[in-house]
């Protein structure tokens, strides 16, 4: 467990417009993943990895996200009733997990800008961030990887993958040198490069580390790709002042900021439960014999 990284920051202020109609009132990141929403995923993630403050970033339409992690009296009281002991206990767990704070990202301004919303808390340690679309499952977390080559090495820390070089235009990709296996120098980074002129195949996953110093250089950067404040842009300039590595981490990753990723994910790790894998077999038996 991390006795450096407390705080991890969730970026939840999107307004989900590739889910709508259904992200209209719901908050994306409340959309069930198996038996419980994406955004649970992700706070298991950095709780594993020793964080202890959960910083949400959020905007409209999330109070759900507020209530989920909130005491649920009423529903206490009725599992308490019906002698349901560990749905009881795991409802009452939630509320227990960690310290939650939310703030507010008034205007949508990027993944820079809603990092830089976490500066009243987060702006004196180096912190965490998740992006919960991206659900990584690994043992040790893909946070708790990042947070170990920070504690080894210094610095800021990214996830990294490597993705079929036509894919390039999707992420930030990175320009870096080998130092340890698996674990690269960045040198440069290009948000979403053209496949002919990328720097490399290795692109940036939705999770972090990073330095206190990061807010300085967002508050002062200009709007980038897409009218937006980029954390791509933001951590370029931070190379010049401080190492930040990458790593390719360890474990399965779930792109659910998309419907069919979002889909996929549900079946894929439906799979993995013998409870549900027969379920999902009949269903698709069933649907290819209709």
């Amino acid at each position: 467990m991390s006795e450096t990284i407390r705080k991890c920051l969730f970026p939840v202020a999107g307004l989900g417009t590739r889910f709508l109609p259904a992200t209209k009132e719901i908050a994306k990141e409340m959309l069930p993943l198996v038996d419980r929403p994406i955004i649970a995923y992700g706070v298991e993630e950095a709780l594993s990895a020793g964080c202890r403050e959960m910083v949400m970033i959020t905007g409209r339409t999330k109070k759900a996200i507020e209530d989920y992690f909130d005491r649920s009296f009423e529903l206490e009281e009725m599992l308490k009733a019906r002698n349901k002991t560990s749905l009881y206990d795991e409802v009452i767990s939630l509320a227990e997990l960690a310290d939650f704070i939310y703030m507010r990202q008034h205007r949508p301004l990027g993944l820079g800008h809603a990092v830089l919303c976490g500066e009243p808390v987060c702006g004196r340690e180096y912190f965490g961030v998740i992006l919960p679309d991206d659900v990584m499952i690994a043992r040790p977390s893909v946070l708790a990887q990042l947070i170990s080559v920070h504690e080894r090495l210094g610095g800021s820390v990214v996830a990294l993958e490597e993705v079929p070089q036509e894919e390039t235009s999707r992420y930030g990709v990175v320009k870096a040198e080998e130092k340890y296996p698996g674990i690269f120098a960045i040198e440069d980074m290009v948000e979403k490069p053209a496949p002919m002129t990328a720097p490399s195949n290795l692109a940036i996953m939705g999770r972090y580390v990073l330095s206190p110093s990061i807010f300085p250089i967002l508050a002062r950067l200009g709007t980038g790709s897409g009218g937006e404040i980029q954390l791509t842009d933001g951590i370029k300039v931070l190379l010049e002042e401080e190492p930040v590595w990458g790593v390719i981490f360890k474990g399965r990753r779930y792109d659910c900021g998309t419907q069919p990723g979002w889909l996929a994910a549900n079946i894929q790790l439906a799979m993995d439960q013998p409870g549900l894998k027969e379920v999902v077999l009949k269903a698709v038996a069933d649907a290819q014999n209709s």
